[in-house]
């Protein structure tokens, strides 16, 4: 990574993100800006961070999940984070595919239940 630094309303506009959501990460401790004075500067460190967070969020995973994976890295390094997110990955997985048949069936039913009132039309 380079040397940017960004500052705090770079980091809002770089990722889409309000300020209070911003200020919010920091609160809970997934993002640690490096501050000078009152100004806030977001270094490659939390820029990756911020990366995997929104990434994570995406996927479904909870803040304190995030929060608690980006601890393992600190305290134990990359092969115990690659373990912990196999097993996050691996039940995200599992509960993504059972939203999707979810889905498909309330689909189905939506698509049954527009059919028939399609044909009730049709014979009045």
């Amino acid at each position: 990574m380079t040397d940017t630094r960004l500052t705090f309303k770079e980091m809002c506009a770089r990722f889409d993100v309000t300020p209070r959501t911003l200020r919010y990460y920091e609160y809970i401790e997934l993002l640690a800006p490096e501050r000078e004075g009152r100004a806030r500067f977001y270094g490659p460190r939390e820029i990756a961070r911020m990366t995997l967070i929104l990434r994570g969020r995406r996927f479904g995973f909870s803040l304190e999940e995030l929060r608690q994976w980006l601890l393992i890295y600190q305290q134990q390094g990359t092969r115990p984070q690659l373990e912990a997110w196999i097993g996050l990955a691996d039940r995200q997985l599992a509960e993504l595919a059972r939203q999707r048949d979810e889905l498909d069936v309330t689909i189905a039913d939506l698509e049954a239940l527009r059919e028939t009132a399609v044909k009730e039309l049709g014979e009045s």
